[in-house]
């Protein structure tokens, strides 16, 4: 009987930011298509506008009134696209680091190595069985050094 092979699957590739730190408010992770595009009915077509738009908890009430949800869920967002302007980051691990317990760039910046790096390994290999889709350590060296460059200059 002769042998079929397996078709190739190629993961999609990663996210384009639209300018550094500024993602196309589709590419939030977990956040569904018809979702965005709501969203982008409503003027916020990126990250940063979702940033912009809610700067503070009124804010992120009101969106969630106009958008019929809790504001849970725009917590989440925002809490998403916060992580997301983080060189090296950006939308592909911000979702990682959310279920990691990482909820800011301020909280990335003061959460020791020692502590992040197996964490988030523990959650790669317990979710997906895969060690090696964890980032390797000095790439998370490199998150935490530009998440404190971020607070640094807020």
């Amino acid at each position: 009987m002769p042998r079929r092979d397996r078709p190739t699957i190629r993961p999609l590739p990663p996210p384009t930011p639209i300018s550094p730190g500024n993602w196309s408010i589709g590419d939030l992770p977990g956040l569904a298509p018809e979702m965005a595009a709501t969203l982008k009915q409503n003027g916020i077509h990126s990250t940063q506008d979702l940033r912009d738009r809610c700067p503070d908890d009124r804010a992120v009430l009101t969106l969630a009134q106009d958008l019929h949800l809790v504001k849970h869920h725009v917590r989440k967002w925002l809490a998403l696209a916060d992580l997301a302007r983080v060189p090296g980051v950006g939308c592909l691990y911000a979702g990682i680091l959310l279920h990691a317990g990482i909820a800011s760039v301020a909280q990335l910046a003061a959460t020791p190595i020692q502590r992040l790096y197996p964490q988030l390994l523990r959650l790669l290999v317990a979710t997906t069985q895969r060690r090696d889709l964890c980032p390797d350590r000095t790439v998370v060296l490199t998150w935490l050094a530009a998440a404190r460059s971020l607070v640094h200059r807020s």
